[in-house]
């Protein structure tokens, strides 16, 4: 094992032991907010220090067998124990280091995802409807709640825009590199001609805000405007002004929410994306010239901006972060997005044990 990984493993696990005392500290328990944070905090290495405890024992192990190798009437049971303890000590190892890299504070979080169709018109607007499909259908296979907040309907059909709200076990952390400008090659409904075009719609994935992080708002630097909410007419038509749009004067920030038939409600769930979008904005003013957020910049829906390309004719997608290719697409768009999410995953769990070693 790297020396500095070792080193840090020693400093996690004696962190581990001072949690633990704290926890059982009256003075800690009678402080819930401090509690609550130190309790986190444990869940959060508690994985990681229990492997690193069962690999100093496999160490163990090994050098006590190592000791018999002397022994010629032991020699033959030494190396047998060495090889096997050496096999268990081989695959608890890239255990430990996944577990090492510090996780996300947001990845626990519920999430907000906006769809917005970019270059490409009428067929920007179909694909976005596409892809906001493929992540309900993600939500619902890993038994998330998924809520439209607002949309705004295209000429042809698709969507302009649309917000989505998914809630449940770690959304963000399955989300978030799905952040950027997602790029498609087919042949559009409308063409007479057979000919392939190429279309972009940009993604974006803002972490729902806990009150312990909420950004200040003044009131006095609100717009609130109220309307009557689209509706697909019948007895269900809302006839009341009970969709919410507010203004963020400061910032030009603009939210709404028409999902819900309470005025009160619709009011709410737009507060909560407003904060989500303020936060989101501070956090990628301080984060700018960090390398890891470049690659989550949604980008201006431009064609030539892409993540991620979805080839229909070929049943084809790409990745284009990690040069991933799949020839599953229609796969892929029936919601099965762990084989595209895992590998990105994977590939920033390395980076950041890289990085982590490099320090």
């Amino acid at each position: 094992m790297n020396p500095s990984i070792r080193d840090k493993l020693e400093r996690v696990s004696e962190r581990f032991s001072e949690i633990t005392a704290l926890l059982a500290d009256a003075e800690t328990q009678s402080d819930p907010r401090r509690f609550r944070d130190l309790g986190r905090e444990y869940a959060q290495i508690e994985s990681l220090v229990e492997s690193y405890r069962r690999y100093r024992e496999i160490e163990d192990q090994i050098a006590g067998a190592e000791e018999m190798l002397s022994d010629p009437e032991m020699a033959i049971l030494a190396r047998e124990e060495i090889a096997v303890a050496r096999v268990r000590r081989d695959h608890l190892e890239p255990e430990i280091q996944r577990l090492l890299v510090p996780p996300d504070p947001n990845d626990q979080r519920n999430v907000f995802l906006e769809v917005r169709a970019g270059t490409g018109g009428a067929e920007a607007a179909l694909f976005a409807a596409d892809l906001a499909r493929m992540y309900i259908r993600y939500g619902e296979e890993r038994g998330w709640r998924v809520e439209t907040i607002s949309n705004s309907e295209g000429e042809l059909g698709g969507y302009k825009e649309l917000v989505l709200r998914i809630t449940g076990e770690e959304v963000y952390s399955h989300l978030k590199f799905e952040a950027g400008t997602h790029r498609v090659q087919r042949v559009p409904e409308t063409e007479s001609q057979g000919r392939i075009h190429t279309s972009a719609c940009t993604v974006a994935v803002l972490p729902e805000v806990e009150a312990i992080d909420e950004v200040d708002i003044n009131p006095g630097e609100l717009r609130i405007d109220t309307y009557r909410s689209s509706g697909a007419g019948g007895q269900h038509v809302n006839k009341t002004d009970s969709a919410v749009r507010i203004t963020h004067l400061p910032s030009g920030i603009v939210v709404e929410c028409q999902d819900e038939r309470s005025q009160h409600k619709n009011k709410a769930r737009a507060m909560s994306l407003l904060q989500a979008k303020l936060l989101s904005q501070a956090q990628d003013a301080q984060t700018s010239e960090q390398a890891k957020s470049r690659r989550l910049q949604v980008g201006s829906g431009d064609r030539s901006e892409r993540i991620r390309t979805y080839n229909f004719p070929q049943n084809r997608v790409t990745d284009h972060r990690i040069n991933l290719t799949l020839y599953k697409l229609d796969d892929v768009m029936l919601g099965h997005l762990d084989q595209v999410i895992d590998p990105l995953l994977q590939e920033y769990q390395a980076e950041a044990l890289a990085a982590m070693m490099a320090e």
